[in-house]
């Protein structure tokens, strides 16, 4: 588990200029915390962590000599700089569900020879306790073939039974399909067009007459 350091936030400065100065606002909040805590932490901090985690990922916040376990509950981006401007984490409580997502990531997706693999949603949502969380699902791809469809009760987080999924079991994970080579557009007649010419030709010394 990874560790972030940060502090808390004056609110009377403005985000916008914390961002200037190289920050990145966030907030932890849950259910035994006397209100959401407003903090900072320096962006090639947050940076060096969203390298190995995501949204669902557990982690601990030290706030001088406090320690929180947390949950990254939101990401928020500046999508025209591609940049982190948010971070909000979820206190842990160990007796406490919580709502998270796990990331799906497919190993060895390339395109085959003979189908393609086609990955139909990015992450399964769940509830659980702390310590059966999960923050990411790895799939190997290389047994299945074309036909092959993978749906969330085929994972393993569905075989957990302290886990409660709220993505439907039902729903498609990845399936592979053929490859359908693109059909090209027939040429223009040229019998069509050749016997448009005399036609054209015919009416031109009506015109002239």
């Amino acid at each position: 588990m990874n560790t972030l350091k940060a502090e808390k936030r004056d609110l009377a400065i403005k985000a916008k200029k914390l961002r200037r100065q190289g920050l990145v606002t966030g907030s932890i909040f849950g259910k035994d915390m006397d209100g959401a805590v407003a903090i900072q932490m320096d962006k090639k901090d947050v940076d060096r962590l969203l390298r190995t985690d995501n949204k669902g990922s557990q982690v601990s916040i030290e706030i001088g000599s406090e320690k929180h376990l947390c949950l990254i509950k939101e990401i928020q981006f500046d999508t025209l700089k591609g940049t982190v401007t948010e971070l909000d984490f979820q206190a842990l409580n160990a007796n406490e569900k919580v709502r998270s997502q796990a990331e799906i990531i497919l190993v060895d997706p390339d395109v085959r020879n003979e189908g393609i693999v086609e990955q139909h949603i990015e992450a399964v949502e769940f509830r659980a306790y702390p310590k059966d969380l999960v923050d990411r699902i790895k799939i190997d791809m290389k047994p299945y073939k074309i036909g092959d469809v993978i749906k969330v009760s085929d994972l393993e987080i569905a075989k957990n039974p302290d886990i409660h999924l709220i993505t439907p079991a039902d729903e498609i994970v990845v399936s592979v399909s053929e490859i359908h080579n693109t059909v090209e557009e027939p040429a223009a007649d040229a019998t069509t067009s050749d016997a448009a010419a005399p036609a054209a030709d015919a009416a031109a010394p009506a015109a002239k007459a």
